[in-house]
């Protein structure tokens, strides 16, 4: 299950900012020609639209009537050119923090994308450089700003069948990532150990082990012990999942606590089937998904839940 519950970090926090990424019905959980899904939550909601081949079109993330933010995205074949996030407040567009975010591919050599940021005064904000080696690997990063640059470097490393990629930026180690295949139990894993850094040093590092299908099946936590000089664990999460692929447990286990979360679905009548309605005991946490589809996949579904 890739997203669990709404409010996705488009804009997610790092210090490189976020390479370009298109999103697809996939990304949701949704099959099929789904059009729009309107999910709903005890603390919000949270609107998505999509065109005819599946991609993200619109974001409306809605706090009460009169607050909302609208996330836009337009494509040149299949390519994100232009993302625009604008934020309304008392049902007036708020141009000091709305922005726009355009995109352009160069190709000529090896792939360079360039995403200029502007605030809807007009204002340049930022501009990013994406580069990419010649199997598509991000390996570079250049953020330039009215206060300067920052420059990511992306490197990759291969020994005895693990792959370590490690972001620098200005020189600093912030992030790192060992991936390599592994056969536990007769079941081939894909192994991943992320580490943090803050200032350089190590603070956290989480090792995920996931199946073929790209599922999360168990996660360990660690924090940096300074005294030792390494990681101690923390705690651990073990996830399983139900004959049609969605989240069926979650089990999480600290050195003092265990919490084991149940999760419940309602599908629709929508051939491939969409849950319309899950609930997460024992917190009584639910999410409901308003969902319809083109109509040129029949039947039309509106899922109450």
């Amino acid at each position: 299950m890739k997203i669990q519950i709404v409010f996705l970090a488009f804009v997610v926090c790092s210090a490189f900012g976020q390479e370009p990424r298109v999103f697809t019905t996939e990304d949701f959980d949704l099959l099929g020609q789904v059009k729009s899904c309107l999910v709903i939550t005890d603390y919000g909601k949270e609107a998505f639209e999509f065109d005819r081949k599946g991609l993200l079109t619109k974001v409306t993330t809605i706090y009460s009537d009169t607050d909302y933010d609208i996330s836009y995205y337009k494509y040149s074949r299949g390519l994100l050119k232009e993302k625009r996030l604008e934020n309304y407040r008392e049902d007036s567009l708020d141009r000091q923090t709305s922005l726009a975010h355009v995109y352009s591919i160069d190709t000529l050599l090896n792939k360079v994308v360039k995403e200029s940021v502007y605030s809807y005064q007009r204002e340049f904000l930022d501009q990013f450089q994406y580069k990419y080696d010649t199997t598509g690997n991000l390996i570079a990063v250049i953020r330039t700003t009215n206060e300067g640059i920052d420059d990511t470097q992306i490197t990759y490393d291969t020994l005895r069948g693990e792959i370590t990629k490690t972001i620098n930026v200005n020189g600093i180690t912030e992030h790192s990532l060992r991936t390599a295949e592994k056969e536990v139990k007769g079941q081939l894993l894909r192994v991943e150990l992320e580490k943090k850094y803050l200032k350089g040093e190590p603070y956290k590092a989480t090792e995920s082990f996931k199946d073929t299908l790209g599922r999360t099946l168990r996660e360990i936590n660690f924090d940096y012990d300074e005294e030792k000089s390494g990681f101690a664990k923390s705690g651990e999460v073990s996830y399983i999942y139900e004959e049609q692929g969605f989240l069926k447990t979650k089990i999480q286990k600290t050195n003092n606590s265990e919490k084991k979360q149940e999760y419940i679905y309602q599908f629709d009548g929508h051939e491939p089937s969409n849950w319309i309605k899950m609930i997460i005991t024992p917190d009584n946490q639910y999410t409901t998904r308003r969902i319809t589809y083109y109509k040129d996949d029949p039947p039309e579904t509106d899922g109450e839940g």
